[in-house]
């Protein structure tokens, strides 16, 4: 697949080098691509590592992309994906955002409860195909679950495009992730990004971010409710 990885920082420089060694044709967008090979060491490293990968502007990584991936910054990321709204069109937008800025001391999460990021971003590019999903590891994990030495984790997706779903679940697949939940429309997008409350503090607590999420169920019908 050709995939446009939008988005330079910690998650791009973990997901392109993964997608682009199982064999995709990898795009990663950025304002300036000049600037960014110049003053960005650690992309820069990855892009010397693997020739293959291209930098290129946001708008010609999301118009040459069958699926394009959201790695933008949470606060940022709806303002900056407004503007690419033409070169997006219908394309799969695989949103990757956490509504909370990192630099913050506590974990201020917005939007929240009523309302999602990647709601946010289905509104503001009507015509994309948004699917929630990655959000709720850490960077490393999302191209490599078997960093936390156990690869039984569970993955979710939310989107209102089945076969949307099903394409990026086929990615997630190439990422080696077996368990991929596909909890229902984009509205299900607010579970997920809420979980990075329950991220943080378990992060703490551990002491490492090399941990992840596991939906443990049976093959039973649903009988009752949580208490």
């Amino acid at each position: 697949m050709k995939i446009g990885i939008l988005g330079t920082g910690e998650v791009g420089r973990a997901l392109a080098p993964a997608l682009h060694d199982a064999g995709n044709d990898v795009v990663i967008g950025t304002r300036n691509p000049d600037a960014t090979r110049r003053d960005n060491d650690a992309l820069r490293e990855v892009l010397d590592a693997r020739p293959g990968l291209r930098l290129s502007t946001f708008p010609d990584a999301a118009a040459q992309a069958d699926i394009i991936v959201n790695a933008l910054p949470g606060p940022l990321c709806v303002d900056i994906l407004k503007t690419l709204s033409k070169a997006v069109g219908r394309r799969i937008l695989m949103d990757i955002s956490s509504p909370f800025d990192g630099k913050a001391d506590t974990a201020v999460l917005a939007p929240v409860n009523t309302d999602s990021l990647g709601e946010q971003i289905q509104r503001a590019l009507p015509r994309a195909r948004v699917v929630k999903t990655l959000n709720t590891m850490a960077a490393e994990l999302m191209s490599n679950p078997d960093a936390t030495r156990h690869l039984d984790q569970t993955v979710f997706t939310s989107g209102d495009d089945p076969d949307a779903k099903q394409a990026v679940a086929a990615v997630l697949r190439q990422l080696e992730w077996h368990d991929v939940l596909d909890l229902g429309p984009i509205h299900t997008a607010r579970a997920p990004e809420m979980l990075l409350r329950m991220w943080i503090d378990v992060y703490k607590a551990l002491g490492t971010d090399h941990f992840g999420f596991k939906i443990v169920r049976n093959d039973h019908p649903r009988t009752g409710h949580a208490g």
